[in-house]
């Protein structure tokens, strides 16, 4: 099993959700579900990438403008200009932009990676953005991180847009791994207004419940540079609405893990951690119910847990042994 998190406070969401006094109280939430996760993944030895965006890292106004890439995308929407943000001169003045204090608390606990969810939230399939922009962000994500002594080995692409052409860009700038995207047409990389139609929202939520494209186990990423880990399931957040049907959605990941064990795949669920702000409490209980289930399988031999990083040394482990 592997899991990955999108660790992004109001980078995530500044194009559409103004820092407004509810989103304030959500994000402070957030902070402190950032240390109830890592609590739940001491309790179960859960191994876990952490991607962050770049500017989270920054200690300030001033360190973030330093970090600023030396080319921006012009996006057509004015919206998604991160660098029009107002920022404040420190963590404890501003918690919503910046984080350094939780990413060395991440850092620090057994077992997790910090990887890369772009300097900015960057998009790379909204109108406006370039390979040049692109990896002018890139730069400034790698150079942040190993300011902060981190050496980044895997990436997440913001909203999943990924871009082949892109790939080359991210193994010129080290990374090794990045998060895929699921093959079936509601899960496939397109920019945010197409992620956002109805029918393709309708198809991922009734995917949670029942099975509707398989189990979805993630290949070894075994070829390609960077490599790419494909994901299984995104780990939906507790609405009061969905609650009568909490037990399908669990059982719905639980025959998804079981599938991946029984095939030597990898279950490779992934989420945001500000998701858990809304239902609170309930995310949690649904996440041990979910590990649970993994730490069976894991007593029986047939998973463990890896971060996103650590794929690759089993994998060049592997790869070894077949040479040998």
């Amino acid at each position: 099993m592997v899991v990955s998190l999108d660790f992004e406070l109001h980078w995530g969401v500044r194009d559409f959700t103004p820092l407004d006094r509810n989103e304030r109280k959500r994000l402070l939430m957030a902070r402190g579900m950032v240390e109830r996760i890592l609590a739940v993944f001491a309790e179960y030895r859960i191994h876990a990438t952490w991607a962050t965006v770049g500017l989270l890292f920054a200690r300030s106004g001033e360190e973030a403008e330093y970090f600023r890439p030396t080319v921006v995308p012009n996006y057509s929407a004015p919206n998604l200009n991160p660098y029009q943000e107002k920022l404040g001169r420190s963590e404890d003045e501003d918690p919503f932009h910046f984080a350094p204090s939780l990413i060395e608390r991440i850092s620090a606990a057994p077992g997790q990676e910090i990887g890369s969810h772009s300097f900015s939230h960057y998009y790379c399939l909204e109108a406006g953005q370039s390979a040049t922009s692109f990896a002018a962000d890139l730069t400034s994500a790698m150079a942040i991180a190993q300011l902060r002594g981190i050496q980044i080995q895997s990436y997440v692409f913001p909203r999943n847009q990924v871009i082949p052409c892109y790939l080359p860009i991210l193994a010129d700038h080290g990374i090794a791994i990045y998060r895929g995207v699921g093959k079936q047409e509601p899960y496939q990389a397109a920019n945010f207004e197409s992620q956002r139609k109805l029918v393709h929202r309708a198809a991922r939520l009734a995917d949670t419940l029942v099975d509707l494209y398989g189990a979805q186990a993630a290949p070894w990423p075994i070829k390609d540079s960077p490599r790419c880990l494909e994901p299984s399931r995104y780990l939906q957040r507790c609405r009061r609405m969905l609650t009568p049907f909490r037990p399908l959605q669990l059982r719905r990941m639980q025959q998804q893990m079981q599938a991946a064990a029984a095939q030597e795949g990898i279950f490779h669920l992934w989420w945001h951690p500000e998701d858990f702000t809304t239902g609170g409490d309930a995310n949690l209980d649904l996440l041990r119910r979910l590990l649970d289930s993994f730490s069976t399988l894991q007593a029986r031999g047939k998973m463990s847990s890896l971060s996103m990083s650590e794929t690759l040394r089993i994998m060049e482990s592997k790869q070894e042994d077949e040479r040998a």
